[in-house]
């Protein structure tokens, strides 16, 4: 069951999270709760797989650099490679895709070295090729989406 607290951090947090040396007290001044309130919200939201992170969506290239990047896994073992390659600090996220490249994944890196570098680590680690692809054409996708607080609870 999801309190009134939940449904508003959800819903009302999802952009233009606030920027600041205490953005969770700004977000409980805005709600008229405390911080420890919105705090602990945060973590049973956590806890419970309503939300997986908190943090910034930065176009890529913008800090660094960044690529699409793709491995062809069998089946049996798709999960455990996604979830050594989910470990890595330079990824942002990764998918299974009905595909023989079934593997998709974003790496961040702070430059093309460093990002070459993590490339083959990853293939030397995990024992798959690693398909890079290039940006050819930025798109953004707004993850963001407005929820229905009445239905909810």
């Amino acid at each position: 069951m999801l309190t009134d607290l939940h449904k508003r951090l959800l819903n009302d947090f999802q952009r233009d999270f606030p920027l600041s040396a205490r953005p969770y007290r700004d977000i409980a001044d805005t709600l008229g709760v405390t911080e420890e309130d919105v705090l602990s919200a945060f973590d049973e939201l956590n806890a419970r797989q309503f939300i997986s992170r908190i943090g910034p969506v930065i176009p890529p290239n913008h800090i660094g650099v960044s690529m699409l990047a793709a491995m062809a896994v069998p089946p049996e073992q798709l999960q455990d490679v996604a979830e050594r390659i989910s470990a890595y600090p330079e990824v942002n996220h990764n998918y299974e895709r009905e595909h023989r490249f079934n593997l998709w994944f974003v790496a961040i890196a702070a430059d093309a070295r460093h990002l070459s570098d993590f490339i083959r680590r990853v293939e030397r680690e995990t024992g798959f090729q690693v398909l890079q692809l290039p940006l050819l054409q930025d798109f953004f996708i707004d993850l963001g989406f407005q929820l229905d607080l009445q239905h909810a609870g």
